[in-house]
């Protein structure tokens, strides 16, 4: 089931930036303990009143002195909004309605997407002037708020998530694999994916998907069912490129959710790019099995060092991604798109595989006996007991004296011996760590 997603519009410098750090509680600021992962964020998982949505930050759009949009400025607009299943349109009360205001409202009443004016930098919420001219958006009563301060941010979300389409379950066979394509535009998603099709040959339908000018494409191979989410509706135009890069991040965070793996799609011409690093983080942070797919091998001259080479700079610059197959294909040639699916069926069992608590408790045991934990000053981790609690991805419980004393090196340390034993390729691996109640999320 995906999650709603809301994007925030809005001209430069009226708090947007403040505001999606205000309701996703700052952990966007949070540094991570992992190398590689990209720290420029556009988009977070939040929750309100039990409704859980995926907020993105659109940011900067450029707007020309003179207030008119231009037609890059206008599509990074209509992209963020078609995009998304609600809209938070933000203005600045503090220095009134801009003609700029205007075109972007216009935009948002033409799609017809649910929308909540918030009319952030309010100084004093006990007169309605500071807003009354913001009416004339024609977007329905603005709510005032103060996102520096968090003032009535509350009464925003309660809006904002009354708008929020209702939950809907899919009717998929329960055993079904529901593969996401995603990656940049023009990098051969949809190649790829009528590659993997035409080689399988058994469509058994064409479904429209949750996500926006995607295809759910439903098949079956060996008595197995498969369902392929298609991302690949964005097309680039000539004159702008910057929009279409930055908003098809909004389009894979919608089939990721719907998915168990992720075919992460590379130009192999291109290499992975800091965009690519944006959409495959999120498959990473929301736990998904993932597969590196490095398109249009054809291109590249080679020798008999290049995929080697290839494979380095990949694994160095998706990092926290160590654990994700890699492959070499073309989807105009053919080459390998076979294997593909070899992989999903591959990785999906990783993915929920589970070890039983006596074996990974004698494996912790090995591991913690060759290399024991580091200590702090005079006292020292203990690893007490452990057990998964989880799949999808696998996710392991440690309980221990202390669970301030586990640095992040060593929690890597434990997942490698992990890893060594039982595989889990293709598939991220969470830590829980418990003393009594208390618990750290890895």
């Amino acid at each position: 089931m995906a999650k709603p997603v809301v994007a925030i519009v809005g001209r430069p410098n009226v708090g947007k930036s403040t505001l999606f750090n205000r309701i996703v509680g700052g952990r966007v600021a949070i540094v991570e303990s992992e190398p590689g992962v990209t720290r420029d964020r556009l988009y977070q998982d939040t929750e309100w009143a039990g409704r859980s949505f995926t907020l993105v930050d659109t940011g900067g759009l450029d707007f020309q002195e003179s207030g008119e949009i231009n037609e890059g400025v206008r599509r990074q607009v209509e992209l963020a909004i078609n995009e998304a299943d609600a809209v938070l349109f933000v203005v600045d009360a503090r220095a009134g309605l801009n003609p700029d205001d205007l075109e972007v409202a216009l935009i948002i009443r033409k799609s017809k997407k649910p929308a909540v004016l918030a009319a952030n930098k309010v100084e004093n919420f006990k007169f309605e002037t500071d807003t009354y001219e913001f009416y004339k958006l024609g977007l329905d009563e603005p709510v005032p708020v103060s996102a520096a301060e968090g003032l009535n941010t509350g009464d925003l979300l309660d809006r904002l998530v009354s708008l929020l389409p209702a939950d809907t379950e899919e009717d998929y066979p329960p055993d079904t694999i529901k593969i996401a394509v995603i990656g940049r535009p023009n990098v051969g998603k949809s190649s790829i994916v009528n590659a993997i099709l035409g080689v399988e040959r058994v469509i058994v339908s064409d479904i429209p998907g949750t996500t926006r000018d995607a295809i759910d494409s439903a098949f079956e191979r060996d008595g197995r069912h498969y369902v392929i989410i298609d991302t690949a509706g964005i097309r680039r135009r000539s004159r702008i490129e910057d929009p279409t890069e930055k908003y098809s991040v909004i389009r894979s965070l919608r089939a990721v959710e719907r998915s168990d793996v992720v075919l992460m799609i590379i130009d192999a011409v291109a290499g992975v790019t800091d965009q690519d690093k944006r959409i495959a983080g999120y498959a990473h942070e929301s736990g998904r099995a993932s597969i590196l797919v490095v398109n249009k091998w054809d291109l590249l001259k080679k020798d008999d060092r290049t995929m080697n080479r290839y494979t380095e700079k990949v694994r160095k610059e998706l990092g926290f991604m160590q654990y994700a197959p890699l492959i070499f294909t073309s989807a105009i040639t053919g080459k390998r798109v076979s294997n593909v699916l070899e992989l999903v069926d591959f990785v999906a069992e990783q993915h929920s595989f589970r070890i039983n608590t006596p074996d990974l408790n004698n494996l912790l045991k090995e591991a913690v006996t060759r290399t024991p934990p580091p200590s702090e000053k005079t006292k020292r981790l203990k690893i007490l007991y452990a057990t998964q609690g989880g799949v999808k991805p696998p996710k392991f419980i440690l309980f221990v004296n202390d669970p301030a004393l586990m640095h992040f090196s060593y929690l890597r340390f434990l997942e490698n011996q992990i890893r060594s034993a039982y595989g889990f390729e293709g598939t991220p691996i969470r830590f829980a760590l418990r003393k009594r109640t208390k618990e750290v999320e890895k």
